[in-house]
């Protein structure tokens, strides 16, 4: 995948903040990104998804995925659902698509 192709998870807006579109797993097996799902990113995360702990990992997860401050993300809509949305402001677009982009083509960096 390029840096110009579209990553139908990821939306810019017109502020330039970034919207991700995440299908969350929780109780899985170990942490990290498991490729798209439709149209959605999928995550796959060990907490459990009680008293928004897998929020939090979300959060937490991505943060470090981004190379981020926590601050500058937040899940915008399903925090109560395996579907999310994760607002990101004050990020690189095009740092968030190279890391996107290399780890849906299978380069985790």
């Amino acid at each position: 995948m390029t840096l110009s192709a579209p990553i139908p998870c990821l939306q810019v807006q017109a502020d330039g903040a970034l919207l991700l579109r995440l299908h969350v797993q929780p109780r899985a097996a170990a942490n990290g990104l498991a490729g798209l799902q439709g149209d959605m990113l999928k995550l796959r995360l060990t907490t459990p998804p009680v008293d928004g702990k897998a929020n939090k990992a979300v959060i937490a997860f991505l943060a470090k995925l981004f190379h981020l401050p926590k601050s500058a993300l937040a899940i915008k809509s399903g925090q109560q659902s395996r579907s999310k949305t994760v607002l990101i402001v004050g990020a690189d677009q095009l740092q968030v698509r190279a890391v996107l982009a290399a780890h849906l083509a299978g380069q985790h960096n």
